[in-house]
């Protein structure tokens, strides 16, 4: 049968969304934008911009709202995309030890200084470390099954090396000293500071490597979401555009581990309700799901800095709280739509 390269399936997009619906998204997200300018750890408000102290705390919250932007859009992009080739609705950067993989690199990297003596170090460790991972996990689902993996040995060999990597991450946290332990675990718990000017130029360009690719296969996503055979049908190559996407996904969590930490269930909670929002079609889900992460990890990081102030809690914790709950609810309805079937 002669394959149609043209004829991709169409997944109905933002087309059929209420107009009243974007209207308020596109006002709500430079309002919650603005808003996180006005909490912080020394007071409600915008600060007196005449002031040297507070032009550097205006600067401060900039910058971290700049970092919470290129985490929160990344991890959520990667969420997208795990979901999509997985065809899993619990999965995210976590679900394949790919995070797990980054934070051992970086883990490294901190621990035994090459963050204090090799420029850019953090990114390239964590990145190199995850791509190791995401092979590793790629070749251990692929024995026996005589080509490509299936979805669940994707998932189970992905807790297994990510169970692993933590072990590791463990081990190493407990025989570091006590300033090597310190910067460890805050980077564990995740947080917002503003990285270094250099990492920060490269994380912007990794991630955006990332979403460019991932953007430019979303039609390709569409049909890939309605399995193998449909995206082999249309005359696509399934397992080229399953590693493509694994990689692309791979930098962007990478890049997000190394600069903002272990910062779970983003890239589960921003999908699923942008997707809820605006439709699966992955040519819109994918840059609306960037600006609804960003703009989420950055609401959360105003909460972090906020609710104990003086004290800043880790907005890995914030996110943890609203996951958790979250992951539940999806569990349980997808357990729930497996009993009935």
């Amino acid at each position: 049968m002669k394959r149609n390269r043209e004829n991709i399936p169409f997944t109905p997009g933002i087309e059929g969304v209420p107009r009243v619906r974007i209207a308020l998204f596109c006002l709500a997200v430079p309002l919650l934008l603005f808003l996180s300018l006005l909490l912080g750890a020394s007071g409600q408000g915008f600060p007196d911009v005449h002031s040297p102290v507070g032009k550097a705390i205006l600067n401060l919250r900039i910058n971290r709202l700049v970092m919470g932007l290129l985490v929160g859009s990344a991890l959520s992009v990667s969420g997208v995309v795990f979901q999509a080739i997985l065809r899993n609705p619990l999965a995210e950067p976590y679900v394949l030890g790919v995070s797990g993989g980054a934070g051992l690199g970086a883990t490294l990297a901190i621990l035994f200084g090459a963050v204090a003596f090799i420029p850019l170090s953090l990114p390239v460790a964590a990145f190199v470390a995850a791509v190791l991972t995401l092979f590793l996990v790629y070749g251990i689902a692929s024995r026996g099954s005589g080509g490509s993996p299936s979805v669940y040995s994707l998932i189970l060999s992905g807790v297994i090396i990510s169970s692993i990597c933590s072990s590791l991450i463990m081990f190493l946290v407990s025989t570091a000293s006590a300033d090597g332990l310190h910067s460890v675990i805050w980077w564990m718990l995740g947080n917002l500071q503003p990285a270094p000017l250099d990492q920060r130029i490269l994380s912007t360009v990794l991630i955006g490597a990332g979403f460019i690719v991932t953007w430019l296969l979303g039609s390709r996503f569409n049909a890939l979401t309605l399995g193998r055979e449909m995206a082999h049908y249309q005359g696509m190559n399934a397992d080229l555009i399953i590693l493509g996407g694994l990689l692309a996904a791979t930098l962007m969590a990478a890049t997000a581990v190394s600069i903002g930490g272990m910062i779970g269930f983003v890239g589960l909670i921003v999908p699923h309700v942008t997707r809820a929002m605006f439709g699966p079609d992955h040519r819109w889900l994918i840059p609306l799901s960037a600006v609804s992460g960003g703009t989420f990890l950055v609401l959360c990081d105003a909460v972090a800095r906020t609710v104990l102030a003086p004290v800043e809690m880790p907005v890995g914790v914030i996110t943890a709280l609203a996951g958790g709950p979250f992951f539940l609810m999806i569990l349980q309805r997808k357990m729930k739509n497996a009993w009935i079937a």
